[in-house]
């Protein structure tokens, strides 16, 4: 049976349906569609998360959600399990595909993290054009937000997570990622996102940060994660997957060991990842109902939305 296999999750803001489902697919046969032209797992991550930065549907490139300021600030990264090459950008801004930008840091300097003015400049400078990836959508979302927080009121989804959020309000007025196995056994994961809603400008989450929200070597798996960026790099949990199926545990007992730990230290906010272990078996979990998902396989039924939820404890 062929090795091709690519899984992907599309943000743990975003609901678990067919609307979402459906467009992730979408942008897994992208990648899986790389590999099968002869491209590498690395080519498939890229490919395939870059088609959710297109699409307006997702909280990256296109489409990313505002800064607590009504600006954009987009991270990534990129990981090659062969090589254990990585790249990443992170509050860039005015580009339509920010993980293009993130192989190019892999791939042409001797960086792996490029942040602000300093990775929009080299991206530019390397031929991307300018872009501005507002939606109108997003704008409104904003401005509702942002004036219900000035209210005093909460906003859904969002003060739970930023706690001190109402002390910055006044002053300053999700993520896709994806897991691969190409034709060679070798692994690959790359992330998006536009960051967590109404983050403070400036801010760094877990999707830039190698071995936090992406993380691939051949001798143990790759993983991609979408939650609290803080709580995830703290937890360094990309990393702590691929080493618990490097020591032999299956993708899906790694992932769910993961959201087990997450949940008895920091139950309270959102997790969901995917991940495929040197066998190319995918594994995926989540906390919440929500957070679309998906794997495709060369020769193999679509799997959509499969993963069990692993509530936290309550009390």
């Amino acid at each position: 049976m062929s090795r091709l296999t690519i899984a992907m999750h599309g943000g743990a803001i975003n609901p678990a349906d067919d609307t979402f489902g459906g467009a992730l697919a979408a942008c897994a046969r992208r990648g899986l569609a790389a590999m099968r032209g002869g491209g590498s797992a690395l080519d498939a991550v890229v490919e395939a998360v870059a088609a959710a930065e297109d699409d307006p549907i997702f909280n990256s490139g296109t489409g990313s959600h505002l800064t607590l300021a009504g600006t954009l600030e987009m991270d990534a990264s990129v990981m090659d399990g062969a090589t254990l090459a990585a790249g990443g950008v992170a509050c860039i801004s005015r580009v339509k595909n920010p993980i293009y930008v993130a192989r190019k840091v892999m791939e042409e300097t001797d960086h792996i993290l490029l942040v602000g003015d300093g990775a929009r400049r080299f991206a530019h400078g390397l031929g991307f054009e300018d872009y501005e990836p507002l939606t109108d959508q997003r704008r409104q979302e904003w401005k509702e937000a942002t004036a219900r927080l000035k209210r005093g009121e909460a906003v859904p989804g969002r003060s739970e997570y930023w706690h001190k959020i109402s002390r910055w309000v006044k002053e300053y007025a999700d993520t896709d990622g994806a897991v691969a196995m190409d034709a060679k056994g070798n692994v690959a994961a790359a992330t998006s996102s536009g960051g967590f809603p109404l983050k403070l400008p400036g801010r760094v989450g877990d999707v830039a940060i190698i071995g936090a929200g992406t993380y691939a070597d051949n001798r143990k798996g790759a993983c991609s994660v979408t939650g609290q960026g803080e709580v995830v790099m703290k937890m360094a949990l990309s990393k702590l997957v691929c080493d618990l199926m490097g020591s032999g545990i299956p993708a899906q007992q790694a992932v769910e060991s993961a959201v087990a730990q997450w949940n008895v230290r920091f139950g309270r906010y959102i997790l969901a990842l995917v991940a495929i272990d040197m066998n190319g078996t995918v594994g995926a979990a989540r906390n919440l109902p929500a957070t679309p998902h998906v794997c495709l396989r060369d020769g193999a039924p679509d799997q959509l939305n499969w993963s069990p939820v692993l509530m936290p404890p309550q009390g």
